[in-house]
C-alpha cells in the first residue's frame, strides 16, 4: 500500500513538473499563453484555411495563425529562419495588412499583430498611424501597377541576378528571365 502512495506521488511530481516545463517553453516563445488557434496556414497535418480578402483593398494574405485571446483576435506571422534585433520594415507592413484584412474580412480588429523570428517575438500595435502607413504604401503600389501597364513605360526591370532571390520568387516557375 505504501508503495502505491509514493507511485502516486511520483507520478503527481512529475507531471507538476511537466506543466510547468511546458509553460516556461510557451512563455520562451513569446506568444500570448492564452489563446486558441483558430486559422493556420502552415500545411501540417490540417487543411489550410482561405486566404482573408478585402474587396475595398483588392487585397488578399494568409497569416501563419491568427489567436483567439481574452481580448480578441491576433495575426501571427512567423519567421523561423530570420534573426534580428528589430523587426524589418517589410515584415511589419506584411502584418500589418494581415491585421487590416482580419479587421475587413472577419470584422474583427486586432490591437495587435505577433512578429516571431528564431530568437525573438515582436509586438506590432495596430494602430492609426500604421493603418495610415499601410494604406499609403498600397496606393503607391497601385499606382505603380497602373503606370506598369501603359506601353512605353520606363520603371526599371526587375533584377534577375540574385539566384537565390530568383529561386524564392513567387512567379519562379512562369518568368521567362
Amino acid at each position: 500500500m505504501l508503495w502505491l502512495i509514493a507511485t502516486a506521488l511520483i507520478l503527481l511530481v512529475v507531471g507538476l513538473l511537466f506543466v510547468r516545463w511546458s509553460r516556461n517553453a510557451a512563455n520562451s516563445t513569446g506568444l500570448p499563453f492564452q489563446y486558441r488557434i483558430v486559422y493556420s496556414d502552415t500545411e501540417g497535418w490540417e487543411r489550410v484555411e482561405k486566404s482573408l480578402y478585402s474587396a475595398r483593398h483588392n487585397l488578399t494574405g494568409k497569416p501563419d495563425y491568427i489567436v483567439k485571446t481574452r481580448t480578441g483576435f491576433i495575426p501571427i506571422e512567423v519567421k523561423p529562419k530570420r534573426t534580428a534585433p528589430q523587426p524589418y520594415y517589410s515584415d511589419i507592413l506584411q502584418l500589418a495588412a494581415y491585421c487590416l484584412l482580419l479587421e475587413e474580412d472577419w470584422h474583427k480588429k486586432p490591437a495587435y499583430g505577433i512578429l516571431r523570428y528564431a530568437q525573438q517575438t515582436f509586438r506590432i500595435e495596430w494602430d492609426s498611424v500604421l493603418q495610415t502607413e499601410l494604406l499609403e504604401i498600397i496606393s503607391e503600389m497601385r499606382e505603380l501597377e497602373k503606370y506598369a501597364a501603359t506601353p512605353g513605360c520606363k520603371l526599371p526591370e526587375p533584377g534577375h541576378d540574385m539566384t537565390k532571390r530568383c529561386f524564392n520568387c513567387g512567379y519562379y516557375q512562369i518568368c521567362h528571365e
